[in-house]
């Protein structure tokens, strides 16, 4: 009599475990590049001149989307969380008091008109290897 309870506790429970893996699935539909305690995922992502990606923070941790100055085709708009115009600025304004940061389930879509390869990192994770590039073509 025993066993069938211990049985019935331990499948309700793997149950339970494996409903929240679909709600975790469900979660990360509608963005094309999520985000890990360090790494954006996937790493590099290729779309068409004129899409628009869309990031979502989906770890736990405060992430931003930072363009590299340097880092994009020539007539390349800008693009960084917080609207800011240049890396400098958001760097600063991070650095400041966190402005910039995306939370866990927040967005930020940008729209690429350039052909080229577009760079960029998250602020407080770029030591720790979290940058990205999207692979923009004609």
């Amino acid at each position: 009599m025993h066993r069938r309870v211990f049985l019935a506790a331990v499948g309700g429970g793997i149950g339970a475990g494996l409903a929240g893996c679909t709600a975790i699935a469900d979660r990360t539909e509608g963005h094309d590049v999520g985000m890990s305690a360090h790494a954006f995922l996937p790493d590099s992502h290729t779309i068409e001149a004129g899409e628009t990606v869309v990031w979502e923070n989906t770890g736990s941790r405060a992430h931003t989307i930072t363009a590299y100055d340097g880092g994009q085709p020539e007539g390349a708009d800008y693009f960084a969380t917080g609207g800011f115009e240049s890396e400098a600025e958001a760097t600063e304004a991070w650095h400041a008091d966190r402005a910039g940061s995306i939370y866990t389930g927040d967005r930020f879509e940008h729209t690429f008109e350039v052909p080229g390869t577009h760079q960029y990192y998250c602020i407080p994770h770029e030591r720790g290897g979290m940058v990205g590039r999207i692979v923009v073509e004609e």
